[in-house]
């Protein structure tokens, strides 16, 4: 009998199941992020569209949690969310719903084994909405901790797209690349967390014309298509 489950099992794909059969099943769960403001207009979030159907071809049956930061914004913080941290009571239904929804980002972090972020560049760095789940996401005792060599992350062995958009070149020897705190910031506060298997997958230039904007998304989507597993 086990022998007859090991053959049916070496049948399917590695990426669905277990070597083990006598192991349980562990099904892919893709976190997907979006925070552009441009709704259909937006090339970040066509970018993290197509990062997510290539990951579901790579990962049959993946499970997709979906983010959307815009249409379900959370509050900036607040002295009220503060005041609750400290363990004051919660003052109102829309304060207690959105601490909900701050619990709610962080469970979904670690449920998560694949995340997709779409991030756009404003004004040199992510949208407001991506900084708020940010700042909903970082959680002392959670997600990362303070011990005798300094911050730990505990969000651990997760694969992180990152999908940029920019309008500018903020690459290579562009004079505009210390203007960039985009790319770098989220790197930096996902490696801070633990998340440091970080892929950018980068249209850029967007806004200097036809031309160059047609070729930054092209070659951002044939980056997503050579996505191994």
């Amino acid at each position: 009998m086990i022998k007859t489950l090991q053959n049916l099992f070496a049948r399917l794909r590695p990426s669905t199941v277990s070597a083990n059969p006598l192991e349980p099943f562990k099904m892919t769960t893709i976190l997907h992020i979006d925070s552009s403001i441009l709704g259909g207009y937006s090339v970040s979030r066509s970018l993290t569209a197509e990062i997510v159907a290539k990951q579901q071809a790579l990962h049959p049956g993946a499970r997709v949690i979906r983010r959307d930061l815009v249409v379900d914004a959370a509050m900036h913080l607040s002295d009220a969310h503060m005041a609750v941290f400290q363990g004051g009571e919660v003052g109102n239904a829309a304060l207690g719903q959105d601490l909900a929804t701050g619990g709610a980002y962080v469970d979904e972090l670690f449920a998560a084994d694949i995340i997709i972020i779409g991030a756009p560049m404003y004004n040199f760095t992510i949208p407001t909405q991506l900084k708020a789940w940010v700042d909903r996401v970082c959680v002392a005792g959670r997600t990362f901790k303070y011990g005798a060599n300094g911050p730990e992350g505990l969000v651990t062995g997760k694969k992180v797209f990152v999908a940029s958009a920019r309008g500018g070149v903020y690459t290579g020897d562009s004079p505009a690349a210390a203007m960039e705190h985009q790319e770098s910031y989220l790197k930096g506060v996902l490696a801070f967390i633990g998340l440091t298997d970080v892929t950018i997958i980068r249209a850029e230039g967007l806004a200097l014309g036809e031309d160059a904007k047609t070729a930054a998304i092209a070659g951002a989507k044939a980056e997503i298509q050579a996505l191994a597993a």
